[in-house]
């Protein structure tokens, strides 16, 4: 290759970035064009992944809800056996709410003394809907605080008066239905619908 007297190459200086490029390809390099075409595909196909798992995958503050729902009934079954005292669950249209029947004066009260059967309020956008003895209930806000009388019975004896709760997600788009099943005990199922 020839040089001049000052060391340098006779080469046309405008070929030398073709021949970076081409040895740099030849390595295996990329530019950084390319990396960044790469790293907006990557992005891409993660939001649609997430997209699409938060569209159909699992509703964390529904199973919550659903979860905490039957583990209350269970602890108010054990509870109504061990103190061989009657409960019952107040619905509302935004809740629900564990009852006791006081003896002394006759009437369902709150559950003052146990922190665990307090009153319930549901996230926004759950709804629930409230079966007994296989008809539909209409479910709302006493006008009188003092008026608390349970739907549903959890026995001093463990066992619970027939009942169906479903909790849903956005009127029906998510479910999960809670129910005593064929040996007794509280029961869920959950079911996803997706709506077009």
């Amino acid at each position: 290759m020839p040089t001049s007297a000052t060391g340098t190459s006779a080469i046309n200086p405008r070929a030398r970035p073709r021949c970076r490029r081409a040895a740099l390809r030849a390595l295996g390099g990329f530019t950084l064009v390319e990396i960044l075409v790469v790293v907006v595909i990557i992005g891409i196909l993660a939001a649609a992944m997430l997209l699409s798992v938060s569209l159909t995958g699992q509703d964390r503050e529904l199973e919550k809800e659903s979860t905490r729902l039957v583990d209350l009934f269970k602890y108010t079954r054990e509870q109504a056996e061990l103190q061989t005292r009657e409960y019952g669950v107040m619905f509302q249209d935004d809740g629900y709410q564990f009852l006791v029947y006081d003896t002394h004066r006759g009437l369902w009260r709150d559950v003052f003394e146990d922190d665990a059967l307090t009153e319930r309020k549901l996230p926004d956008g759950l709804d629930l809907k409230l079966t007994v003895d296989a008809r539909p209930v209409v479910l709302k806000r006493p006008k009188d605080a003092t008026d608390k009388t349970p739907q549903v019975m959890v026995f001093s004896s463990g066992e619970l008066s027939s009942f169906s709760v479903v909790l849903e997600r956005d009127n029906g788009v998510r479910t999960v239905t809670i129910a005593p099943n064929s040996s007794g005990e509280v029961d869920q199922s959950a079911m996803v619908e997706l709506k077009r």
